[in-house]
């Protein structure tokens, strides 16, 4: 072999990808608020030890994602008003802030994109598939928040969407089609305008006025 050719990635640990994999689950949404799990459940459906289990399981409760009783039980949040509150409040902090500084790469390629996105959204919503009205409500954002170049910002602002994951998925059965997309057509409208104070307003709405709902 000369030194110019490479060696095939190896396929990740087993513990990174049975982390991956649940992380995603929470993320989108495709576990309930205060759904119960076992690690030697975990292990069994990923064919793998309890020691993988464990390790992606203890980084996922480091993250807030999962929790672990004392006795072992793994389970995903059921997150209180405050701590709706207090997310849904960091949200608003963040998202406008990762918004503002997309805006200046905000080509009509990306909104384009994010046109088709919600398009997505609406199909899922008629569809009644919760899980994928989660997964197409962060790829719409993310698609955004990618162009603002501030990778330690959407490391946070991920992490916030993680714990929220589950809590989301809730949301979703108390939405209105029209909620749910109309505020994304301001921000697109926003976008294409290079209105900047009209951009941060429709994030933020769009970021929090669902989850307040919630509290309601």
């Amino acid at each position: 072999m000369t030194h110019h050719e490479r060696l095939p990635d190896p396929a990740p640990p087993a513990h990174e990808q049975v982390y991956r994999a649940l992380r995603t689950r929470v993320m989108h949404g495709l576990v309930e608020p205060g759904a119960a799990f076992t690690l030697r459940g975990i292990a069994a459906e990923f064919g793998t030890s309890m020691t993988p289990a464990r390790e992606a399981v203890r980084r996922l409760v480091a993250e807030g994602a999962l929790k672990l009783s004392a006795t072992g039980r793994v389970s995903t949040p059921a997150l209180s008003n405050e701590r709706i509150e207090e997310l849904a409040a960091i949200r608003a902090l963040l998202e406008p802030e990762l918004a503002s500084r997309a805006l200046p790469r905000a080509h009509a390629a990306l909104t384009d994109r994010m046109q088709a996105i919600n398009g997505v959204i609406d199909e899922m919503i008629v569809k009644g598939n919760a899980s994928g009205y989660v997964r197409s409500n962060l790829e719409f954002h993310r698609t955004l928040y990618l162009r603002a170049q501030a990778p330690a910002m959407l490391s946070l602002i991920e992490n916030v969407w993680l714990q929220l994951g589950p809590t989301m998925r809730a949301l979703y059965e108390r939405l209105e089609r029209r909620q749910a997309t109309d505020m994304h057509r301001k921000i697109i409208s926003a976008l294409r305008a290079g209105d900047e104070p009209g951009l941060r307003l429709a994030v933020r709405t769009d970021a929090t006025q669902g989850l307040r709902m919630l509290m309601s």
